[in-house]
């Protein structure tokens, strides 16, 4: 977790929490009444994908207390106050209680050793990733567990047989996103070995052969 003071300014990528003194949402757009309330709350913001409207403005997304509440909007980079990565979440995931009555929580609990073991950064986002951040009640039985993985090279075979047991389904759905630096991909598809990977970039999806090498220049 980082504080953004005035010298230190550190890249913000996609899934990363912010809270910010200023938001902006784009014209024409229809602002629900619950985006008062969530703003008042201190609900931050997360970076999505997007091209740069401006070099200081940051894409990132709104949510409410349901899953249908959801709104696109940008930050100035200078109003970012607060920063939380999902790798900086891992060290609540040992205070998660076996008991939870919550599966989401359960599986990632589960599933950390696992994670670790691949030697990559990772953490959770999502709701989970949300929750864990921010302490609010993001979460009910159905949640699904949503995972970043940074992997900036293509694994190997015995990282892949890896990741084919992590991304399995247990008691929740588990959603891994795979994040290359250049873009991000579904494990889960991925590892269906089609002839194309839908990949997100800034730059709005792709569909690549690829998804390390043909992403093209996204910056």
């Amino acid at each position: 977790m980082t504080s953004v003071g005035a010298v230190q300014r550190p890249p913000l990528r996609p899934h990363d929490l912010l809270w910010c003194d200023d938001v902006a949402f784009p014209e024409g757009i229809a602002v629900p009444g619950w985006v008062a309330d969530a703003l008042a709350s201190g609900t931050p913001a997360v970076v999505r994908r997007a091209p740069l409207a401006q070099p200081d403005l940051v894409p990132v997304g709104l949510r409410g207390s349901s899953r249908d509440q959801r709104i696109p909007a940008h930050v100035s980079r200078r109003s970012v106050r607060r920063i939380v990565t999902p790798e900086s979440l891992l060290d609540r995931v040992a205070g998660i209680e076996p008991t939870t009555p919550l599966p989401c929580l359960r599986a990632l609990r589960d599933l950390a050793p696992a994670l670790n073991a691949l030697g990559l950064h990772w953490g959770p986002t999502g709701g989970v990733g949300f929750a864990l951040a921010t302490g609010l009640p993001a979460l009910h039985p159905q949640s699904d567990l949503d995972v970043l993985i940074r992997l900036p090279f293509p694994p190997s075979d015995v990282q892949c047989d890896a990741l084919a047991w992590i991304a399995r389904d247990r008691a929740c759905r588990i959603d891994i996103q795979i994040d290359t630096g250049r873009g991000g991909f579904s494990l889960r598809e991925w590892l269906r070995s089609p002839p194309r990977t839908l990949v997100k970039t800034d730059r709005g999806p792709k569909l690549v052969a690829d998804p390390w090498g043909d992403v093209g220049d996204t910056a």
